[in-house]
């Protein structure tokens, strides 16, 4: 079991579900704290950020393998220090930022993408780390990371099982004593039959951790079936309105679907139970309406029962079914009225 903020995150808990601002404040502050507040109205335990400048992210190029030119990308036509200057978080909107958290009662945590970022958020006393799947082959910031102490969130797309043991042992061996992995597909956004969440139950049980997803797809159909695979936590890219465009906005959830994945998930995990067979303490007043057998005709003393006088139907207050063929052809042994649950002191 793992703790963060006031949460508790394992196999007897509901889903931990993290609502991920990333770019979609539109450099906004205004609009940044509104997504806040959206988030803790859907009821999402958490909500986090990213904390970076272009600068500490790629060079100030806009030619080569720095230009976006993939036709299939959401950011085709920018250059990657472009688009990381469009979406990143004003370092001093975290503040406000985690205190409208705060306020609210949903924790704020963000990713560092690397020393200056881990720096700065220590600064802030944050509760947790996330690792993007960009960066889980970054050792030396994961051990960076590992070393606060605190519980790390780390996303697995593209990692080979190889790669993802080096992370693992690095974090492990820095310090990190509470790890979550979370299955995860690095495209925008991600096909379900290219999402795989089988592997959720393989890699909890290959690295001994807790194990969730970071959600690319649209919809809360993926999310649903991964709790079932016992995913514990959540993660998916949340905007007040995707009309309202922004470098995350289409593949991002609204506030009614993030509520919708809240309520669904949480559903999903109650439904898991245990193994269970017979009737449940809720079942059981169920049972009087099974079929039985019951006189269909008035009946005299010694009177023979028949398919035609005797019939399996509801409720369920007389013999079994199962006796039909064994009661054929006694004789009653008394008067017996038309919707009288058979029994054996009759025959």
């Amino acid at each position: 079991m793992i703790t963060i903020g006031n949460h508790k995150i394992g196999a007897g808990q509901a889903p931990f579900i993290i609502a991920e601002m990333s770019g979609n404040h539109n450099q906004s502050l205004e609009r940044a704290l509104e997504i806040v507040e959206a988030a803790a109205k859907t009821g999402a335990h958490a909500l986090k950020i990213q904390t970076y400048t272009p600068d500490t992210m790629t060079l100030d190029l806009d030619e080569r393998e720095f230009h976006i030119g993939d036709p299939n990308s959401p950011w085709v036509g920018t250059s990657l220090y472009n688009l990381y200057g469009e979406a990143y978080t004003p370092w001093e909107w975290h503040k406000p930022i985690f205190d409208r958290a705060r306020e609210l009662g949903i924790i704020a945590f963000s990713t560092p993408f690397d020393d200056t970022a881990v720096d700065f958020l220590e600064s802030m006393d944050v509760p947790c780390y996330k690792i993007a799947s960009f960066e889980n082959t970054d050792l030396p910031l994961i051990r960076r990371v590992a070393a606060t102490g605190k519980p790390i969130i780390i996303s697995t797309g593209m990692a080979s099982i190889a790669e993802l043991d080096d992370t693992v042992r690095a974090a492990r061996e820095a310090g990190c004593k509470e790890l979550i992995l979370l299955k995860c597909t690095s495209t925008y956004p991600a096909a379900a039959s290219n999402t795989n969440i089988l592997t959720i139950p393989h890699m909890r049980e290959l690295f001994d951790c807790e194990v969730g997803l970071s959600d690319h797809t649209m919809g809360v159909g993926v999310s649903v079936a991964s709790v079932v695979l016992r995913a514990t936590v959540i993660e998916k890219h949340f905007t007040i309105s995707r009309a309202d465009g922004g470098v995350d906005s289409t593949f991002s959830m609204e506030p009614a679907e993030m509520a919708q994945l809240v309520v669904e998930t949480e559903r999903a995990w109650q439904a898991l139970g245990r193994v269970s067979y017979g009737p449940t303490e809720a079942e059981k007043k169920s049972i009087q309406f099974r079929r039985s057998l019951y006189i269909v005709k008035d009946l005299k003393v010694g009177d023979v029962l028949t398919k035609e006088n005797v019939r399996a139907i509801r409720p369920g207050l007389g013999l079994s079914t199962r006796y039909l063929d064994q009661v054929l052809c006694k004789a009653v042994k008394q008067d017996v009225a038309r919707g009288t649950a058979l029994s054996w002191r009759m025959i």
